[in-house]
């Protein structure tokens, strides 16, 4: 089976590094961008299978990006998790408004990251 491929979309290159190293280790392929208009162009060139998606990032925000993402007919199949500190109801409600398929507040732990990155992916828990 090939390699899933998760976009990490977030302006902290800490937390892109960190995500890329974890998930690697799981046996996903996974992409970088650092704000949102990277990560727009990054979608176009080779669609992910997920994106996680910081709220705040430079240019366009996290919001914005998930909704173009699922308003493209040919972009929606693409799994949306967002990951934020913003953890009051008001803004999850509109993160899975914007057609989010799961969010994550920060800090979350790893093993809810990865338990809900096999969720959307669909994959079981021994695979990788």
């Amino acid at each position: 089976m090939a390699a899933n491929t998760i976009l990490v979309v977030d302006d902290e290159p800490g937390i892109r590094l960190y995500l890329k190293r974890l998930l690697g280790t799981d046996g996903f392929t996974v992409q970088t961008a650092a704000d949102g208009d990277e990560a727009l162009a990054s979608i176009e060139a080779a669609p992910p299978d997920l994106v996680l998606l910081d709220v705040m990032v430079g240019g366009r925000d996290g919001y914005e990006i998930c909704e173009a993402i699922k308003r493209d007919p040919e972009k929606r199949a693409i799994k949306v998790c967002m990951l934020s500190a913003k953890s009051r109801a008001i803004e999850i409600e509109k993160g899975m408004a914007m057609g989010a398929d799961a969010y994550l507040t920060k800090p979350f732990s790893m093993d809810e990251l990865r338990a809900t990155v096999r969720d959307l992916l669909g994959r079981g828990k021994g695979e990788p």
